[in-house]
């Protein structure tokens, strides 16, 4: 099914604007138990924005970082391949997850020419320059200088760090986002319940943004998962996901059945089982961090399903109002909605044309 720009664009933004507003709910109460939550914030928990990081509300944390470094890398991936004729996209991602980690305070690894370690406009935000509890595996695996694949595995960690920051590859009109997303969180997370909850991931959101229902889209994603070696488990937590949702909203403590979220299956089928019994985006962030677990992955992980599935005009205003960085989350968005849907810069267009010119100029295709 053919997407206009309009739509893509609205979902897309939905998506990125949703997954940085659960991401942002969730942060101030990651670690905290659902008893510690409801102590410190009343029986219903988390209802608003709390302060996190230094703001009084809406901050960001890794999740969203790593999620537009995702955008970044996939745009650039696709420019590479249309106008330099030859790109392995998971070696592009790595660049782009490189530059993540220079935004953490660390060195670009030694064993990397240093082109990319400032190219591009993202690295440059200074917003993105702050520490919010980035994920060791992901840190870890990056400082190596070594790229991890689903062939050679970098470490055997399963943990959300793959999964959550993928979603922006479902909208790579033209690939196949299972398995590019897949290999882009095999870079950092070697277990294959560690990238194949990213894949399956990514192949959601590609379903949703052509249209799909719900229901449907997490068929046709489970479809690609059985395909994978490995996939068992992954799809045991899926189905535990859906299962759990079939029987109505439930209440955190049988939502925290399905694991805590800080592996990636888990992660998924949390995010999963909140997006289908959700009534709308803001009903299904609240019972996404509301839990004794990952509060702002499954946050995160959820705003991305229900904002590609209703678009951004679903995303409640408040809260996109408190939103730290929501202008280049926004200006992210419509980036990719721009290469991918828009005109001109995944193939022909006319020499001197402003828009494409800012484009290749933003994303260099390396």
């Amino acid at each position: 099914m053919s997407v206009d720009l309009d739509t893509a664009r609205s979902r897309i933004r939905g998506c990125l604007l949703g997954g940085a507003v659960g991401d942002a709910l969730g942060a101030p109460v990651e670690f905290d138990s659902l008893t510690d939550i409801r102590a410190a914030h009343g029986f219903d928990g988390v209802t608003g924005y709390l302060p996190a990081y230094g703001r009084a509300g809406g901050a960001i944390t890794d999740d969203t970082q790593m999620t537009l470094f995702t955008a970044e890398g996939t745009i650039r991936a696709l420019i590479r391949a249309r106008h330099h004729g030859v790109c392995h996209a998971p070696s592009v991602m790595h660049g782009a997850y490189l530059r993540w980690l220079v935004t953490q305070g660390y060195a670009w690894p030694a064993e990397i020419p240093e082109g990319g370690a400032t190219s591009g406009w993202l690295v440059d935000v200074e917003g993105l320059h702050t520490r919010r509890a980035p994920g060791n595996t992901c840190v870890g695996a990056l400082r190596t200088g070594r790229m991890g694949t689903v062939e050679q595995p970098i470490n055997d960690s399963k943990g959300c760090g793959g999964v959550m920051r993928v979603a922006p590859i479902g909208f790579a009109a033209g690939t196949d986002p299972f398995e590019f997303a897949a290999e882009c969180a095999a870079i950092t997370h070697g277990h294959p319940s560690g990238y194949l909850s990213a894949g399956a991931l990514a192949a959601l959101i590609g379903e949703l943004v052509r249209g799909a229902e719900l229901d449907d889209a997490l068929d046709g994603a489970t479809d690609q998962l059985r395909a994978q070696r490995g996939h068992e488990e992954t799809l045991a937590a899926l189905d535990r996901g859906r299962a759990l949702a079939a029987h109505g909203r439930p209440a955190p403590e049988q939502l925290e059945s399905l694991g805590g979220g800080w592996v990636g299956e888990e992660a998924l089928a949390l995010a999963v089982c909140c997006a289908l019994v959700a009534e709308d985006v803001r009903d299904g962030l609240l019972l996404a961090v509301n839990h004794s677990g990952d509060t702002d992955s499954v946050g995160s992980i959820t705003g991305n399903i229900l904002g590609a599935l209703h678009g951004v005009e679903a995303v409640p205003a408040d809260l996109l109002d408190g939103l730290e960085l929501a202008d280049v989350i926004t200006t992210v968005a419509d980036d990719l909605a721009d290469a991918f849907y828009g005109r001109g810069v995944g193939g022909e267009y006319e020499p001197h044309d402003s828009h494409i010119e800012r484009l290749l100029e933003r994303y260099p295709g390396y």
